[in-house]
């Protein structure tokens, strides 16, 4: 059952200095292995080191650097609430309610994973510089290229998340004299566009590996970092190409994935809507392998009779539920009503498993139901979620959980990793980038060009899937009143096509760690995190009460004080707010 993977364990040596002050012979630690440098820039130790690079993207035991982005992008961004009890991971609860500080463990655990990340990619390209002659140059092309856009990926984190931050490169990385020099005074994303720009001009169109990177995820992420500095026109000319010509590394034809949670599921693994994910394996002796950022979120006390039995984080907002209410054509709620009290989806907050409970019966677009498991609606293959009886802590969190990427009860000991303190460790791939989301930033992009008709006929592309989407039970009904429809009215004002086309993002790409991205590039954070607040503060007081936004400040984190204080004050600048 189990697909090829890329053996996630890297090949690094490790040089150790011991400068003893004492005669004490116990301070003479022998080298215990050694690689030669004939073995470490050979085609084989240089390919080591990639794939080590590559094995750094889910964090795995820096779990707070995975570009599933969970905390970062879907709890500030409103998707999700930390959940469970407030005393677990306390940490995360300032996060939530914008009051970080340069001293948190999982900020400066998001430094250092994608540091890591960084360092692995330098490594890499320093070994390439002097490879052996086993490796062609077409082979060094196509390693570089790799690293590259890895080390763009990592940079456009740490970008996206603290603006300026140490530029290293390989030839100013640690050990070098250069490395005493480095501030974060400069701008990275030239670097970022370099990086992916040579992975696009030296990549090819498939990989012999799947999980390797190809020409088109470069093309796509490339378009991507555009949309953020508004440069629509040459977002545009990439998505154009991507969206007529790409294909997954392993040669198929970009598309949407007919079904909405198949995308989700382990079985389908590098499926055609997959433009890149980190490739997770079940069973390898390591849950680092897997998906080690995850295993805390699951419907809690489920027993063998729901998915991973702890720990109740990162449960689905209220107002996040409510964006899922569709009008009598099927069409979102995008003038933001969906939280007025007659739209709001009906809940079991307070309601015990034990009293009856309706679930709700008007309009809904089903992709609600393949991202949270809410209560009286089949939760995968398990059962009906039972609302309160799997939930943790429903003052603090919520009556809801989450349901993307969690493994099916068929996908037991397959697609899930029992070998540790918790099942919650899956092998399901998880995207960076798909598909869907490519469409969407190409509708954008031709809103801002005025192309609004392209636009509606892209966001329509992704509409027609979710009607074809109904959860049904196992009598063949529908488990909602779902109803979906397209926007067949021509768009002719830019206002109103921009918003469906950021409303469609919200609910195609919910809990998928995008939603605060966006809010921050499109310059709405403010207005949008309040609608959040305003609903789910009143609900959640002890978790959420008081909670607000400002601007100038919680669009970026703080950078680490840890890594102020080892570096120096006159090296690294604090962002602003937060000296």
């Amino acid at each position: 059952m189990r697909k090829f993977k890329f053996q996630i364990a890297a090949a690094f040596t490790a040089g150790i200095m011991l400068i003893g002050t004492s005669c004490e012979d116990f301070l003479d630690v022998p080298v215990v292995g050694q690689l030669s440098e004939a073995q470490l820039t050979s085609l084989e130790g240089i390919d080591a080191t990639l794939i080590g690079a590559y094995s750094q993207v889910n964090g795995r035991d820096q779990r707070m650097s995975s570009p599933s982005n969970w905390v970062w992008g879907s709890i500030r961004g409103g998707d999700a609430n930390k959940g469970t009890d407030p005393g677990d991971f306390a940490t995360i609860n300032p996060i939530q309610r914008f009051e970080a500080n340069p001293t948190i463990d999982v900020i400066e655990n998001n430094w250092q994973g994608l540091y890591e990340g960084i360092a692995r990619v330098n490594s890499t390209l320093r070994l390439l510089a002097m490879r052996g002659d086993d490796v062609s140059d077409a082979q060094a092309a196509n390693i570089e290229g790799q690293a590259r856009f890895l080390r763009g990926h990592y940079y456009f984190e740490l970008w996206r998340n603290y603006n300026r931050v140490p530029l290293m490169t390989e030839n100013n990385d640690y050990g070098t004299e250069e490395f005493n020099e480095i501030r974060n005074d400069q701008d990275v994303l030239p670097l970022v566009i370099a990086d992916f720009q040579f992975a696009v001009d030296n990549l090819p169109a498939t990989q012999a590996q799947v999980g390797r990177v190809n020409s088109w995820a470069a093309k796509s992420y490339l378009g991507k970092v555009y949309m953020y500095q508004q440069r629509f026109s040459d977002a545009k000319q990439l998505f154009d190409d991507v969206i007529s010509s790409g294909v997954t590394s392993n040669g198929l034809n970009y598309g949407l994935v007919p079904y909405y949670d198949d995308m989700f599921r382990g079985a389908n693994d590098n499926h055609q809507e997959s433009i890149w994910a980190y490739q997770s394996a079940a069973g390898t002796g390591s849950v680092n392998n897997a998906n080690p950022e995850f295993d805390l979120n699951f419907p809690y006390n489920t027993g063998p009779n729901g998915p991973g039995n702890c720990c109740g984080f990162f449960q689905p907002s209220f107002s996040f539920v409510n964006s899922f209410r569709t009008n009598s054509q099927g069409l979102p709620l995008i003038d933001n009503s969906f939280n007025q009290p007659a739209n709001r989806v009906a809940n079991d907050q307070g309601i015990g498993s034990s009293a009856s409970f309706t679930p709700d019966s008007g309009n809904l677009d089903p992709r609600l139901d393949h991202t949270v498991g809410r209560r009286g609606i089949p939760y995968l293959d398990w059962q009906d979620h039972p609302g309160e009886a799997w939930i943790r802590n429903q003052p603090n969190g919520g009556p809801y959980s989450p349901k993307k990427y969690v493994y099916q009860r068929a996908e037991q000991g397959s697609f899930q990793d029992n070998s540790s303190w918790t099942p919650g460790y899956t092998g399901i791939n998880i995207m960076i980038i798909r598909f869907a989301d490519v469409l969407l930033m190409a509708a954008e992009a031709e809103v801002e060009l005025g192309n609004l008709e392209r636009a509606r006929e892209l966001v329509n592309r992704v509409r027609e899937r979710a009607m074809n989407s109904v959860l049904l039970r196992e009598d063949g009904s529908m488990a909602a009143n779902y109803v979906v429809g397209l926007y067949e009215s021509p768009w002719t004002d830019a206002n109103v096509a921009r918003q469906a086309v950021r409303f469609e993002r919200k609910i195609e790409l919910g809990m998928e760690g995008q939603r605060f991205y966006d809010l921050v590039r499109w310059g709405i954070a403010k207005e949008e995190l309040d609608l959040y607040f305003a609903l789910d503060a009143s609900i959640l007081q002890s978790a959420l009460g008081g909670s607000s936004f400002t601007v100038g400040r919680d669009e970026l984190l703080p950078i680490p004080q840890f890594q102020i204080d080892l570096m120096g004050t006159d090296r690294l600048i604090q962002n602003p707010g937060f000296n």
